[in-house]
C-alpha cells in the first residue's frame, strides 16, 4: 500500500470543501429563505409557504418539514454506509458512489431553493418537500463514502491527524463560503436583479462550484492503492448492530447527537441573531463567519500539539466548555449587554467560538477513525463505513431535532392575531435568545456524556496494531 503524500491528502480535502459549500449554504439559509424575518421582508423577500405555529399549533411548516428531511437521511446513511461496505467494485468500496453522487446533489440542491409559485402556495411546500428528501439522500451518497475514507487512506496515527487537519481546513473554508451568500446576492440586486432571483442565481453559482470540488477525489484517488480492505459480508441490521455493541461508540454517539442538536440550533440562528438580537444588516454574518474561520486556522498547530500531549478526549471536554461560554453570550447578546457596543459583542462571539470550532473541526473524525480500527481489531472485520454511518445518523438526528424546534422556539413571545395564531413573522428577539440559550445547555450535557469515554482503553488497542506493523 502506498503512503499518503500531502498532494493526496489535500486532493481527499478538497472532496469536503465540496459539500461543506451546500451542507452550510443549507444549514444557514433555507430556514431563512423559506420563512424569512420581518427585517428580511421589509428588504424584499417574500413569503412562500404559510409561516407560524400552523402544523397542531405547535410546529411550523419549514421546521417539519427540515426535520422530516433530516430524519429520512439519517434513515439511508446506514443503508448507505452497507452498500459501500459491501461494494465490490473494481475502483473500490467508497469512490463509485462518490462519482455517482456528487453532479446530481449540485443540481438537487439548486432545485430546493426553486419552488414553483411566487406566494404562499401548498405547490411551494409540496416542493421543498420532495427536493429536500432528494438532497438529503443524495449528500448521504456521497458524504458516507467519503467520510469513510478517513479510517482508509492513512496507515498510522499522525496521518490520520495531518488527513482530519485538512479536511476540517476544507470545511470551515465550506462554510464559510456559504456565508458569502449575501455578499454575492447584494452585488447582483445592486446591479438590478430582483432579491429571489439574484439569491438563486448566488446558489446556483456556488453549488457550480462545490459540484467541481466534490468531483475532485472521485477521479483524484486511487482507493485501491491505499485500502486493502475487503468487502463486507453483513447486512445492514446485522453490521449496524455490530456497530452499536461498541461501548465507547455508543458514548461517542451520545455527546454527538447532543452536540450536533444545539450546534444546529445556534448555526441556523446566527443570521437571525446578528440581524435582530444585534441589530447588525444581515452581511455582518459573512464578517463573523470569516473571523471564526480565521482564528480557528490559527489555532490549528496548537490543537495538533495539544493531542500528542492531552489527548483528544480532555480537548473536546473543553471544546464544549467554549461553546457554552459562546452560546450563553450570544442568548445574553443585543439590548441585555447594551453597555457592550453591538461590533465588540460581535467580536466576542468569534473570539469565544474560534478555539472550540477548531478543535471540533479535527477530533471527532480521527475519534471514530479510531473506534473503527480498534473494533476491526477486536471483530476482524472492517465496517469503517458502517461505523461513520452510524456517527452521521446520529449527527442527523440530531440536527433534525434542531430543525423541528428551531422555528417553534424561535417564536416564543409573538404577538398574537385575534384568532390566536402566530404571527407571520419567523421569530422574535426572547425567541433567538431562548434558542442560544438550548445550544448551550446542550453542551454543557454534551461534555458530561464524553468524560465517560474510555480513551485509554483504544489507543492502547492502535498502538499493538501499529507496534505490529512497525
Amino acid at each position: 500500500m502506498k503512503s499518503l503524500t500531502k498532494g493526496k491528502m489535500w486532493c481527499y480535502a478538497i472532496g469536503q470543501l465540496g459539500w461543506s459549500i451546500v451542507s452550510g449554504l443549507i444549514g444557514s439559509w433555507l430556514v431563512y429563505f423559506y420563512q424569512p424575518n420581518q427585517e428580511a421582508i421589509d428588504s424584499g423577500m417574500i413569503s412562500l409557504i404559510p409561516s407560524g405555529r400552523v402544523v397542531l399549533g405547535v410546529l411550523t411548516i419549514i421546521g417539519l418539514v427540515t426535520a422530516v428531511g433530516r430524519v429520512f437521511d439519517a434513515i439511508t446513511d446506514p443503508l448507505v454506509g452497507n452498500w459501500s461496505d459491501n461494494c465490490k467494485s473494481k475502483l473500490g468500496r467508497r469512490i463509485p458512489f462518490m462519482r455517482w453522487a456528487a453532479i446530481p446533489l449540485g443540481l438537487v440542491f439548486v432545485l430546493v431553493f426553486c419552488a414553483p409559485v411566487r406566494a404562499i402556495s401548498s405547490v411551494n411546500t409540496v416542493w421543498l418537500f420532495v427536493t429536500v428528501l432528494a438532497y438529503y439522500f443524495l449528500i448521504t451518497c456521497y458524504c458516507t463514502p467519503y467520510t469513510s475514507l478517513l479510517a482508509e487512506l492513512p496507515h498510522n496515527q499522525e496521518e490520520k491527524l495531518k488527513l482530519s487537519m485538512c479536511i476540517s481546513l476544507t470545511f470551515i473554508v465550506g462554510t464559510c463560503v456559504g456565508y458569502t451568500a449575501p455578499v454575492i446576492w447584494g452585488f447582483l440586486i445592486n446591479l438590478g436583479m430582483e432579491r429571489i432571483l439574484a439569491m438563486r442565481v448566488t446558489f446556483a453559482i456556488l453549488a457550480a462550484l462545490a459540484t467541481i470540488f466534490m468531483l475532485v477525489p472521485a477521479f483524484g484517488i486511487n482507493e485501491k492503492d491505499y485500502c486493502e480492505a475487503q468487502p463486507s459480508s453483513s447486512d445492514m441490521f446485522s453490521s449496524l448492530g455490530k456497530t452499536f455493541k461498541n461501548k465507547d461508540f455508543r458514548i461517542f454517539v451520545g455527546q454527538d447527537i447532543i452536540y450536533f442538536f444545539g450546534l444546529a440550533m445556534f448555526q441556523t440562528g446566527l443570521p437571525f441573531f446578528v440581524t435582530s438580537l444585534l441589530q447588525l444588516p444581515e452581511s455582518m454574518t459573512t464578517v463573523m463567519m470569516g473571523g471564526l474561520t480565521i482564528l480557528s486556522l490559527a489555532y490549528y498547530p496548537f490543537v495538533t500539539k495539544m493531542t500528542a500531549r492531552w489527548g483528544k478526549k480532555k480537548l473536546l471536554i473543553t471544546a464544549f466548555i467554549g461553546f457554552v461560554l459562546t452560546f450563553g453570550f450570544t442568548a445574553l447578546s443585543g439590548e441585555k449587554l447594551g453597555f457592550i457596543p453591538v461590533y465588540v459583542q460581535a467580536a466576542i462571539i468569534v473570539v469565544l467560538g474560534s478555539f472550540p470550532q477548531a478543535i471540533f473541526g479535527i477530533i471527532p473524525q480521527t475519534i471514530v477513525a479510531d473506534i473503527a480500527l480498534s473494533d476491526e481489531v477486536v471483530t476482524g472485520e472492517s465496517r469503517s463505513g458502517m461505523f461513520y454511518a452510524a456517527r452521521t445518523f446520529s449527527m442527523k438526528l440530531g440536527q433534525s431535532l434542531a430543525m423541528l424546534l428551531f422555528t417553534s422556539l424561535a417564536t416564543i413571545g409573538a404577538a398574537k392575531t385575534v384568532t390566536g395564531a402566530e404571527q407571520a413573522a419567523a421569530g422574535t428577539p426572547l425567541g433567538y435568545r431562548v434558542v442560544a440559550l438550548v445550544a448551550a445547555v446542550c453542551c454543557i450535557i454534551g461534555g458530561l456524556i464524553m468524560s465517560c469515554f474510555n480513551e485509554k482503553k483504544i489507543m492502547g488497542m492502535i498502538q499493538k496494531v501499529e507496534d505490529k506493523k512497525a
